[in-house]
């Protein structure tokens, strides 16, 4: 029989009035919508208009022979993929039979014909069509669904995973979509898409009820229980796939029009498991990078020290990219009645980086306690480095600065040169030496006077640097941007970030210093 829920249309194509007034009358009585055509021209131009799932068609027309319109039907996209089933009192051998099964015909029935004969072909012909787009139904799903799940996979923060996830139901199930689930720190996001041509959104909205049990499910719930979106009208029923991997973690929910699904079709289930797998590995990567990020800013200087004649900031960022933490450090020290400086950046980002960084930035207080001088400071730390830490490297620029006169001492280990705002003009300064971790001659000291309203600024590479440019671009760059320095420096600092970094996730971590001596 057929399947109750698809309503099958029908069009008889027969010239003669009374042998399509008993075909309808039969097809009519067993259930079927059947709409008529005396030709063949008829014919095609109502299946134009016609919603319709089969054609029995007489061969013998006025106006052109059955087998050429069912040749047109087969092979014109217009019509989509029809069955055909012939009917004829007069081409009724076997030649007639066989060409017109071979022009495309799925039946040939030579009349008399019985009723039960008709509807059972009817039926016979409309079960195999019905399954064969089940099967081309289900092969196009999966394919979509293969690159949602590829998109949901590459999305870099949870909102994008979500705005993936609905994008890819839209484009699998064509119709709105919503896609629900808590971030790390238990905020319900929603992600819709009510057409396909316009992009998905994500806000606040949570699931009500009770959470669902461990494991993957498909439910039906009433449109009214899913008002983050608008339904079509008539839409009765929402199928809901949900997912939960873990008796501790939060489901997610991929709720789609229940007029969407077909019996027996696993592709909406198995995106709701894909979200749910991609959703608790971004998860993970949230907690971990949040617990990297902690652990380096726990490394870092945590309170400025407070000396007259000068005021100070900070930025510290660490890489939108990496779970792990990195080497970039700094550190403003009072030794005496000087402020010591330093920038620098170890080689690499791992916890072992950061651990390295740590051991480097003590080093450099200790031996500066101890009344080095800068150049002195770094040679001590290079021997450091080379005794407890042979396989690392690291570049540093350190100085110290006399806030009553200004009079600056550095000295650089390959680290980028500092940059100098004086009276609206800026200039590099230029202390050279190799970076810490190799042997090399011992690093110049430079002498530089910062005269009142001066600002002094050290940064790392993450600042300035792009594989898609050259380093002389960033430093043009910087130069541009610190041509204004606002009266607050950690506001300063955050204007620097903004307009050099711009949108998206960084690849490196950044560090900024800016020390400006009062008027």
């Amino acid at each position: 029989m057929t399947d109750p829920r698809i309503p099958a249309s029908l069009l008889v194509v027969d010239d003669s009035a009374t042998k399509r007034y008993l075909l309808v009358s039969w097809l009519s009585r067993a259930g079927f919508t059947v709409y008529e055509a005396e030709t063949g021209g008829e014919a095609l131009e109502r299946l134009v208009d016609l919603e319709v799932d089969l054609v029995v068609l007489d061969v013998k027309l006025p106006d052109m022979n059955g087998f050429e319109v069912c040749e047109k039907i087969k092979t014109d996209a217009r019509y989509g993929v029809l069955p055909v089933i012939h009917v004829s009192a007069h081409a009724v051998d076997v030649v007639d039979r066989a060409q017109g099964l071979n022009r495309g015909a799925d039946a040939y029935l030579v009349e008399p014909i019985e009723p039960d004969e008709l509807i059972a072909t009817v039926q016979a012909v409309l079960r195999y069509y019905r399954a064969r787009q089940r099967a081309e139904l289900l092969a196009q799903r999966m394919v979509k669904l293969a690159e949602a799940t590829l998109a949901i996979n590459s999305a870099p923060t949870l909102p994008a995973l979500l705005v993936a996830a609905a994008e890819g139901a839209w484009e699998i199930f064509g119709g709105p979509v919503a896609v629900v689930a808590e971030t790390s720190e238990g905020e319900s996001l929603a992600a819709t898409v009510v057409e396909g041509s316009t992009p998905a959104t994500v806000r606040r909205w949570a699931v009500p009820g009770p959470p669902v049990t461990v494991g993957s499910l498909v439910r039906s719930d009433e449109p009214s229980d899913w008002d983050v979106l608008d339904w079509p009208d008539g839409e009765t029923v929402v199928a809901v796939a949900t997912a939960r991997l873990r008796v501790d973690r939060p489901p997610v929910y991929v709720a789609v029009p229940g007029r969407s699904q077909t019996p027996g079709f696993p592709v909406l289930r198995q995106l709701s498991q894909a979200v749910g797998a991609a959703v608790e590995a971004q998860r993970s990567y949230d907690d971990e990078h949040r617990v990297a990020v902690t652990l380096q800013r726990s490394l870092l200087q945590s309170r400025l020290p407070e000396v007259p004649g000068l005021d100070m900031g900070v930025l510290y960022e660490p890489a939108g990219a990496q779970t792990e933490v990195g080497g970039d450090f700094y550190e403003l020290t009072v030794v005496g009645d000087q402020l010591l400086v330093a920038i620098g950046d170890v080689a690499g980002h791992s916890l072992h980086a950061a651990t390295v960084m740590a051991e480097i930035r003590h080093a450099v207080r200790a031996y500066a306690i101890e009344g080095h001088s800068p150049g002195a400071v770094l040679e001590l730390v290079n021997r450091f480095m080379r005794a407890v830490l042979p396989t690392e490297s690291a570049t540093l620029c350190l100085l110290t600065l006399d806030p009553a006169t200004g009079r600056i001492r550095m000295a650089s280990a390959g680290h980028l040169p500092p940059l100098v705002h004086v009276d609206g003009e800026v200039r590099f300064l230029e202390p050279k030496g190799a970076l810490l971790g190799i042997a090399a001659p011992r690093r110049a000291e430079v002498e530089y006077v910062l005269p009142p309203g001066g600002t002094l600024i050290l940064y790392t590479d993450g600042l300035i640097e792009r594989r898609d440019a050259d380093i002389d671009e960033g430093l043009v760059a910087l130069a541009t941007s610190a041509a204004t320095v606002e009266p607050n420096l950690n506001a300063f600092c955050r204007r620097l970030h903004t307009q050099l970094t711009g949108p998206g996730d960084q690849a490196d971590d950044i560090a900024v210093v800016a020390v400006r001596r009062t008027p």
